[in-house]
């Protein structure tokens, strides 16, 4: 009877070892596609065969809904251990304390000298603490649809503002064709953000007692450049309401013949467009010859109330070192942010040759984005989008709408700038 009790024990001890041992992850992606989506599956499976017992769970939230959907889960305590994390969220989430200081993991990393500068500058930008490790990085620049230009007479990329609206109003003129694909939906800012910038000569967000410059006559005339060509029709009119997906398809159907885009949006044109058939550009300058392109960056984070910060980081080590990293970045299309993937033949290619053009004039400034705010998330996502429609609409004017963001961002910045 004895042994048989004892017995029992051994296997009721054995039983409860191999359930402490299982680690089930959470991962959260925020920026998402079919495409990305799979890619993540892949590099996940590679991590939970090499970490036998720990399995991840993906959840997928629509860039749309994102924002919302994320707030709603953190309020409810539905908080993941590892999630996708855009620039734009990162003060929000970093300043709450409600992130992991990746720094104790980096100091031990055999990976972190792969690191390029800028991902280590990006990644710190909240108190000076690896709250995210960025994956790459999104940098705007213009395609143009060489046949849709052909057709329409434009003999050449625009090289500035004027010229980009003479290429817009001939592409217009043809029978059910537009200019530009504009993003009138969610994401939309960084377009009002780079005509904006290039239109005023300057990309600074404050003024040095942090009042907003979005209310500032240059600013405003890069607001009703955009709004004007959506007036004359220069815009296909339900891009009111585009998004990310709505831009790109617009492009690759030939709808429209200009877009601003990052390299992510090279997945879907690469599949449906011949690489004779469109070009990339550096973004059109203004009147002082400069431009300001939108660069941001999005990244993996651990949340501090992991369940396994040690298996966390173990995923996060997976999903940014070399294999995994390099595989993401093909597949989402950001510049990398490792120092080894600079070299690969891949991002040789006649497809980044835009950006990289960028990065190489001293005329094209990289803005970044006042992400450094915790209001700044909501600014973006929700304010942006209904203000902006409301300007495009007619329903007020661009001195109102640059007015109304200047007010909130303002009081955004005064609360910061107090703080130091």
């Amino acid at each position: 009877m004895f042994k048989k009790i004892a017995a029992a024990a051994v296997m009721t001890a054995l039983l409860a070892g191999s359930a402490l041992a299982d680690t089930k992850l959470k991962l959260v992606e925020v920026i998402t596609s079919p495409e990305r989506t799979e890619t993540l599956k892949g590099i996940v499976k590679t991590f939970e065969e090499a970490n036998p017992g720990t399995t991840v769970e993906i959840i997928s939230l629509p860039w749309g809904q994102a924002f919302e959907k994320f707030a709603t889960m953190v309020a409810a305590g539905e908080t993941p251990d590892v999630m996708e994390m855009p620039d734009t969220w990162l003060s929000l989430y970093g300043n709450r304390g409600m992130l992991e200081n990746l720094e104790p993991y980096l100091a031990k990393w055999d990976q972190t000298s792969d690191l390029n500068d800028r991902a280590l500058e990006f990644g710190r930008s909240v108190n000076n603490t690896t709250y995210t490790l960025p994956y790459g990085f999104y940098l705007r620049a213009l395609f143009y649809n060489k046949n849709l230009f052909k057709e329409a007479g434009v003999t050449a990329p625009p090289k500035t503002l004027t010229e980009f609206q003479e290429a817009a109003a001939k592409v217009s003129a043809l029978p059910g064709k537009s200019g530009y694909c504009m993003r009138g939906g969610p994401g939309g800012l960084n377009g009002w953000v780079m005509f904006g910038a290039t239109s005023n000569g300057d990309n600074t967000f404050f003024k040095e007692d942090g009042t907003s410059t979005f209310a500032d006559p240059g600013w405003v005339k890069g607001l009703t450049f955009l709004i004007d060509l959506y007036k004359n029709g220069q815009a296909p009119k339900d891009s009111v309401n585009w998004g990310f997906n709505e831009t790109v398809a617009g492009f690759y159907s030939g709808t429209c013949a200009m877009l601003d885009q990052d390299p992510d949006a090279l997945i879907a044109i690469a599949e449906r467009m011949k690489p004779e058939e469109y070009g990339v550009t550096p973004m059109p300058k203004g009147e002082n010859g400069k431009t300001f392109p939108t660069i941001g960056f999005a990244g993996w984070s651990m949340f501090s109330t992991a369940s396994d910060k040690d298996a966390a980081w173990k995923l996060i080590a997976t999903l940014q070192g070399k294999d995994g990293n390099i595989a993401w970045n093909k597949r989402t299309g950001a510049l990398p942010a490792l120092k080894s993937a600079e070299s690969d033949p891949f991002y040789a290619t006649e497809q980044f040759k835009g950006w990289f053009e960028e990065l190489a004039d001293k005329n094209v400034v990289p803005t970044m984005m006042p992400t450094h705010l915790p209001e700044f998330a909501f600014f973006k996502d929700s304010l942006v989008i209904k203000t902006s429609q409301q300007a495009l609409l007619g329903e007020i004017t661009p001195e109102e709408l640059g007015k109304e963001w200047a007010d909130y961002l303002t009081k955004g910045q005064q609360k910061y700038l107090a703080t130091k």
